[in-house]
């Protein structure tokens, strides 16, 4: 069981407790000095219970200062100039003035505090003003400080000290209130704004959490959409051949193996920490490895061409792996829909600041849904067609998928990598095992 101690600490911090206790004690100091003698003696009958009512109104105004500011001030100030009129010198219950002034300017705009100061600023002026011209509020109440002589033979203080004093007293606490208010209020924008960025630190994590989400899901999709279909048609082929050209099958058996094994090292390279491309073991090859890509898509039993333009040249990691993952998605696509006998043509370009990707097939038509629309790639159901729209995107580049306009399948990227111009090609034939630079270009 939760001990009481913590919830009791917080009720006894409580400001509304806080205010009435300094209210209990205004009124024991108050109560222990008495009303004076110039009261208590006074010619006035009843000027004593006058007195205790203004004091008791002074007090209560303190216990309910957080409630209503602007009120429990003008009830305290009517209060101490009530004892004034009595003759009566300062007492502990006066305070309630101040502490009121200083709950206005701290818990009021500066235009409402600046007013209610301007007002008590009047009052005093107008008191001081009366007394020091031979008016009587009652008892003497002299800008210098005069005393009074009282019956047994003694001095009443009722120096109050007029405007001359009150005046830069009121300020002093107005100021102080106001200060409070202001420092509160830069407080506030300080934890705002630590929690405003709490909040985008934790968006940020979130959004780094999604992007690697979809860095891992487009990297296992690429490598195992492609390895499967690969290790799917192989299987059939040589299960096929089994009885009549037993060599083909295991040909077709060691492709399965050296399928699945590259298949195995771009997994690893998928779910590597930073995900980054590298040149050690399983790195994903880039367009150095598009050649055995070729090979092994033939091999599955889907002829394809290749075609270089401009002069082959170094490109950015994630530019060369990104356009070695489209292309490898786009040619399993044709794989695994183009359907019996269809045969693909790879176009790569090395444009002025870009690089240039084209994969078409003259395969049957195909499910919208299955490979995605011209101009909306990333729409459709497929992860494949989306991830090739996301990694262009990341680069700042762009993808478009869709039926051709001769029939068949095309899909078509530009990734921008700011390198240089050129140009010419040439056409790679299916017998050929690697890529040729174009006339005008340079071998790789």
């Amino acid at each position: 069981m939760d001990s009481p101690a913590p919830a009791l600490r917080g009720v006894l911090r409580g400001p509304l407790l806080t205010d009435a206790g300094l209210a209990v004690l205004l009124l024991a100091a108050t109560a222990v000095a008495g009303p004076p003698a110039t009261v208590t003696a006074g010619p006035t009958a009843g000027a004593p219970a006058l007195w205790w009512g203004a004091t008791t109104v002074g007090v209560v105004a303190v216990a309910v200062r957080r409630r209503w500011p602007v009120a429990t001030f003008a009830a305290a100030l009517l209060a101490a100039v009530s004892r004034m009129a009595l003759g009566a010198g300062p007492a502990p219950a006066d305070l309630a003035v101040l502490l009121t002034l200083s709950t206005v300017s701290t818990r009021r705009p500066r235009r409402v505090s600046l007013t209610v100061l301007a007002a008590a600023l009047a009052v005093v002026t107008a008191v001081t003003l009366a007394v020091a011209a031979g008016g009587s509020l009652g008892g003497p109440l002299a800008a210098g400080g005069e005393t009074l002589g009282a019956p047994d033979g003694g001095t009443a203080p009722t120096a109050w000290g007029g405007v001359l004093v009150l005046g830069p007293l009121l300020a002093a606490t107005w100021a102080v209130g106001w200060g409070t208010r202001s420092r509160r209020a830069y407080l506030a924008e300080l934890e705002a704004r630590a929690r405003d960025l709490e909040r985008e630190r934790d968006q940020q994590a979130a959004l780094a959490v999604a992007a690697e989400r979809a860095r891992i899901t487009r990297e296992m999709h690429d490598v195992v959409a492609h390895a499967l279909a690969v290790i799917v048609m192989q299987a059939q082929g040589g299960a096929a051949a089994f009885e009549k050209r037993p060599a083909d099958t295991l040909a077709a058996l060691d492709t399965i193996v050296a399928t699945g094994r590259a298949s195995l090292a771009d997994m690893r390279q998928a779910l590597a920490p930073d995900g980054r491309p590298d040149e050690g073991p399983g790195a994903v090859p880039g367009l150095a490895g598009l050649a055995a890509l070729v090979e092994g898509v033939r091999r599955a039993g889907t002829p394809v061409a290749v075609q270089v333009d401009g002069a082959v040249r170094p490109l950015p990691a994630a530019v060369d792996a990104a356009a070695f993952r489209i292309l490898q998605e786009a040619l399993t696509n044709t794989m695994r829909h183009a359907g019996p006998g269809a045969a693909a043509q790879v176009l790569v370009s090395y444009e002025a600041g870009a690089l240039v990707l084209e994969v078409s097939d003259d395969g049957g038509a195909r499910a919208a849904g299955a490979r995605g629309d011209v101009g909306r790639i990333g729409q459709g159901s497929g992860h494949g067609v989306r991830g090739m729209a996301e990694r262009a995107a990341l680069l700042g580049g762009e993808a478009a998928a869709g039926p051709g306009p001769a029939g068949g399948y095309v899909v078509r990227a530009r990734l921008p990598h700011g390198g240089g111009a050129a140009g010419g090609g040439a056409l790679v034939g299916p017998g050929d095992g690697a890529a040729r630079a174009g006339d005008d270009g340079e071998a790789s």
